[in-house]
């Protein structure tokens, strides 16, 4: 730390230290334009990954930071949608499925605007995008200012934002669902167990699962579960990716809490760019309100995901699609009016574009969602997803306060029987403390529930949190899951999102305030800590990264939010 308080990536820390150990990880992991989770087992990049990769990344090299994200956001499609895997075209077809041949983007999601360039898939997986940009601009504002990054990102996450709060509005409530387990990357939770009962499995013989190669049947989702993500797959492929006609459709906390969070970041990018952003930040607060409503059990004390199509079609108050039209249609069209003099206006065409194409493309959902029951009912299963809105600023005091108390209680015993929450109740009938995602502790939602207790008063249980996380992190080489009791490694190891956020935690240590809104973000004078910037260059030296010119100070202006640190999802597809 310097005199000033400032937070230094040195280069000439110790060869054995966990800063540098972790950079190895991502630098190993690196593609040239992208990071891949691990090279054995997910040799592609995805997208909720790159999101917390970006935000390690940052501490690194902000260019690779953004890099990372413009790789990611340049496979867009048309709708808006951002798919859950980019393609690598240089890895050979058998060593992931499914592969770029099983989603058939190019043909099979042309009326949805998939790229005619590179192959994806056709799903997506939670929106961290908007949050991981704001916080890689915040690392070096000069050199984000240089290279318009905000300015070329903000239309595009803009995009993303619109297609799940309108197309994948399939309860009718106001929140995103699901349509697939892999998209809300705890692929294997047993959450899922209930609704994809309804789904007829894949003949075990139309697919070779390539993720056996690299880990034990032990601790992989089971054939029979497999079978069925291929069928709801296959299905939404063969409907050309249009939403709300499958059989699968949840609702999950952990994935609109995030969608809410980085609304919250959208608004602040939008400040940045000169617009006002009260729209998004009203919009963050509808949907919070509309989590609390749909997804609240006060009973139990947590949120838990709600199967659209499932139960007897009570269980939820219905939000008016007039009011909720009327309520965007005019927070979007103030907002594009008070940024009119900070946008080019290939932006606002771009903008434009995809509002018309929101509208015509929405409309299959939206009358299919119709046809179905819009309340569904709660499934009675407890995930770490439902502690995660505690990221949530606009969270209600009590709620808060309630799920601070669930997470130290027995079904997820952290700070206690836990080393790290197990991303499944402890004494639920499916806990298995190695299966994928049905008891093992993730970096990740470990990641996101220190930043929420933090934010919510509770320093010490987060700083308890965070010495736990290095501490796993660090024993465990990076391992891409870990036993919540003993932290014993599970998974692939030198796994990229969990090195990231260890280099996050590393250059993030607790500080007296974290309690900031990111609609308070602009603050910057009033007793911040900022990342220097010689380390930077050496790491992009050391790496054959090209040095970027900026006209900007390098001395980096860096905001507080809630987020000031803010995480890859599960079985993948």
């Amino acid at each position: 730390m310097t005199h000033s308080g400032a937070y230094v990536y040195d280069p000439d820390r110790p060869a054995g230290s966990l800063h540098l150990r972790a950079a190895r990880v991502l630098e190993g992991n690196w593609t040239g334009t992208s990071t891949v989770p691990s090279h054995g087992l997910y040799p592609h990049q995805w997208s909720w990954d790159s999101a917390f990769i970006a935000i390690g990344l940052r501490h690194l090299s902000p260019l690779r930071a953004q890099t990372e994200l413009e790789t990611l956001l340049g496979a867009q499609w048309g709708d808006g949608r951002i798919p859950h895997i980019v393609f690598n075209p240089s890895v050979p077809l058998d060593a992931y499925f499914p592969s770029p041949d099983f989603w058939r983007s190019s043909t099979a999601g042309r009326a949805a605007g998939a790229p005619r360039t590179v192959q994806t898939s056709g799903i997506v997986q939670p929106p961290v995008h908007a949050l991981a940009a704001w916080l890689v601009h915040q690392a070096d504002p000069g050199l984000s200012r240089s290279r318009s990054f905000l300015s070329r990102m903000y239309p595009r996450l803009a995009a993303w934002h619109r297609y799940l709060l309108h197309r994948r509005d399939l309860g009718g409530g106001g929140l995103a669902s699901v349509v697939h387990p892999w998209e809300q990357g705890m692929d294997n939770s047993p959450c899922w167990d209930a609704p994809l009962s309804r789904v007829t499995p894949a003949a075990p013989r139309s697919f070779r699962r390539a993720d056996l190669d690299h880990g034990s049947a032990e601790d992989r989702p089971t054939d029979l579960d497999y079978g069925r993500y291929v069928r709801l797959a296959t299905d939404y492929r063969d409907g050309g990716y249009a939403d709300g006609a499958g059989e699968f459709a949840v609702e999950d906390p952990a994935f609109n809490a995030l969608l809410i969070a980085s609304e919250h970041a959208l608004a602040a990018i939008a400040q940045e760019l000169g617009a006002a952003g009260t729209a998004r930040h009203a919009r963050a607060e509808r949907l919070t309100a509309a989590l609390v409503e749909r997804l609240w059990d006060p009973a139990e004390g947590m949120f838990f995901c709600r199967d659209v199509y499932g139960g007897d079609g009570r269980g939820g108050e219905s939000y008016g699609g007039d009011a909720r039209d009327e309520g965007e249609s005019g927070a979007l069209g103030s907002e594009r009016g008070s940024r009119s003099g900070a946008l080019a206006p290939e932006q606002h065409s771009a903008e434009s574009s995809a509002h018309a194409s929101e509208r015509r493309s929405r409309q299959s959902g939206a009358h299919a969602s119709e046809q179905r029951s819009r309340a569904g009912a709660l499934i009675p299963e407890r995930s770490v997803a439902g502690l995660l809105p505690l990221i949530l600023p606009a969270l209600p005091r009590d709620i808060a306060a309630t799920l601070v108390r669930t997470a130290g209680g027995p079904h997820f015993g952290l700070g206690g029987v836990a080393r790290l929450a197990p991303s499944y109740d402890l004494t639920g009938h499916a806990f298995d403390p190695h299966r994928y995602w049905r008891g093992p502790a993730w970096f990740n939602t470990n990641w996101l529930l220190e930043r929420g207790l933090r934010l919510h008063g509770e320093h010490g249980r987060a700083e308890e949190l965070r010495a736990a996380l290095l501490e796993t992190a660090d024993t465990s080489g990076f391992a891409e899951y870990v036993d919540p009791y003993t932290g014993e490694a599970c998974g692939a190891l030198g796994f990229s999102w969990t090195a990231a956020l260890t280099l996050d935690l590393l250059h993030e240590p607790a500080r007296a305030d974290q309690t900031d809104r990111p609609d308070r973000a602009d603050r910057a004078d009033q007793s911040t800590h900022v990342v220097s910037h010689p380390g930077h260059r050496a790491f992009d030296k050391a790496q054959g990264t090209p040095p970027h010119t900026s006209h900007a100070s390098h001395t980096p202006h860096t905001p507080h939010s809630s987020f000031e640190t803010g995480a890859k999802g599960g079985d993948r597809g």
